[in-house]
């Protein structure tokens, strides 16, 4: 089909091609963007009960509007060909990113995260996913994690082509409707829950323990539950316990051990509720790690209370030693009115506005500083320039993780100011010497490789 026209699509090169279709590169001539059109395979839809879930969900579907889901726009047949329309994402599979060894423990936890309160906005509307998988979660070039798909494994049912044959039951979708024919099964079979293995009713949980998986093989760069012939591995999924990714690799935290565990418990009752739980550890466990923070080794009620230390210290202006300074701003106010000094009420007030009034106003400037300096611990950062409310980062031949890491940093800094506008972030690679060599000249450079200069001196510190 590719150089063909569908309604106002033109289709413009092959994707690839799955249990539902094939999907296709396609550019929408009425807006002028790229997009992703995924045609569904005639057998599928043949049925007009069938085709008629496959409009509402894609619809349901549709609904959903969060930075970790990709879009979907449209849906609609011409001359017999189904067709959904869909965000189209620049990036690479989480598969193969693992396969190509560029994820570490943050880049992975924050992969994570993104997609855990998606779930979240999607679960809330009463959406499921049903087919979470490595191959399904894109990471865009400028490191955020797109979840694909949403909702559409759902239109995939039994008796619409012939059986799969069991070696292909590995990476492909078993034809099966959920809820509406006992012991049919749909979903990817290494990254089914256990009541998706044995076809009985589904509900968010299940996502929960296929988001699990991902994790695990995340972090692990293996699956957690894996047999000789489908059917050991749906056994395994349905029975045996994975293995803790603190023996699969030594140097993983407990309380990363104890995130998967919990999502991977073959009770649903056993999961985390819903995936707002699943992300507010996650969310955690990535500061802990941030911080350097032995996440997990201490008792829960411990664990709470140092969660709300490290919440206090990096929500208050100047962190414990801010607190301290308004403990004693408070105690010389108190003093002074208990001897009766009359202007003494307002001593404590006023030094208290003048240091927050200070600490406000440098507050970006010191976190953008911050930020600098955590670039400038990857060794692909060449060169970080800030000119007001914007970061350029120049990156050298860098791997994934270091854009999920530069979105998350930024995220990250955003969330901690208190007032002015949010800073944005350009990420450029494999630019040109010469505007590199530009770029030192300017002002605003607050971090640069020491080869950046061609010889010269680093500009570190610079604007």
């Amino acid at each position: 089909m590719v150089g063909t026209t569908l309604k106002h699509y033109r289709i413009e090169a092959q994707l690839g091609k799955g249990g539902m279709g094939v999907v296709y590169r396609a550019r929408d001539t009425r807006l002028d963007r790229l997009v992703a059109l995924k045609t569904i395979t005639p057998g599928l839809v043949a049925n007009p009960e069938r085709r008629r879930r496959l409009l509402l969900e894609a619809r349901s579907a549709a609904a959903i509007s969060h930075p970790a889901i990709a879009q979907v726009y449209d849906i609609d047949d011409v001359d017999g060909n189904l067709f959904i329309a869909m965000e189209y994402v620049d990036g690479r599979t989480v598969s193969k990113l693992i396969a190509e060894g560029e994820l570490d423990l943050l880049g992975a936890i924050e992969i994570a995260l993104q997609v855990a309160e998606g779930l979240a906005k999607a679960h809330d509307a009463g959406i499921l996913h049903r087919d979470i998988k490595s191959d399904n979660i894109m990471v865009t070039r400028d490191g955020h994690a797109k979840l694909l798909d949403f909702g559409l494994a759902k239109l995939v049912e039994t008796g619409a082509e012939e059986p799969a044959a069991p070696a292909d039951l590995d990476r492909t979708l078993t034809r099966g409707r959920v809820n509406t024919m006992p012991g049919a099964v749909m979903g990817t079979l290494s990254y089914m829950s256990p009541e998706q293995a044995r076809g009985k009713e589904l509900d968010r949980r299940s996502d929960i323990f296929s988001l699990g998986i991902v994790l695990y093989e995340m972090v692990t760069a293996e699956l957690p539950f894996k047999g000789e012939t489908p059917l050991d591995t749906m056994h395994a999924i349905a029975y045996e316990e994975a293995r803790p990714v603190t023996i699969v690799r030594r140097s993983l935290t407990p309380e990363l051990h104890r995130i998967v565990f919990r999502c991977l418990r073959k009770n649903p009752d056993d999961r985390y509720p819903d995936a707002h739980a699943l992300a507010a550890d996650l969310r955690r466990l990535k500061q802990d790690i941030e911080s350097g923070t032995n996440a997990g080794s201490g008792l829960l009620a411990g664990a709470r209370l140092r969660n709300w230390a490290e919440w206090l210290r990096t929500s208050f202006p100047g962190g414990y030693k801010g607190l301290a300074i308004l403990a004693a701003a408070v105690a010389v106010t108190v003093i002074l009115v208990s001897v009766n000094f009359n202007w003494g009420a307002l001593i404590g007030p006023a030094f208290i506005a003048l240091f927050f009034y200070r600490y406000v106003r440098n507050r970006k400037k010191r976190l953008l500083a911050a930020f600098a300096k955590k670039m400038g611990k990857f060794p692909e950062v060449r060169l970080v320039v800030v000119r007001e409310n914007r970061v350029t980062v120049v990156l050298d031949k860098a791997p994934a993780k270091v854009y999920i890491r530069i979105t998350a940093l930024i995220e990250e800094l955003n969330q901690r100011l208190f007032v002015g506008r949010e800073v944005t972030a350009e990420v450029k690679s494999e630019i040109p010497e010469a505007e590199i060599q530009t770029m030192l000249r300017q002002v605003g450079v607050v971090y640069a490789r020491e080869d950046a200069a061609a010889g010269n001196k680093p500009a570190q510190g610079r604007g």
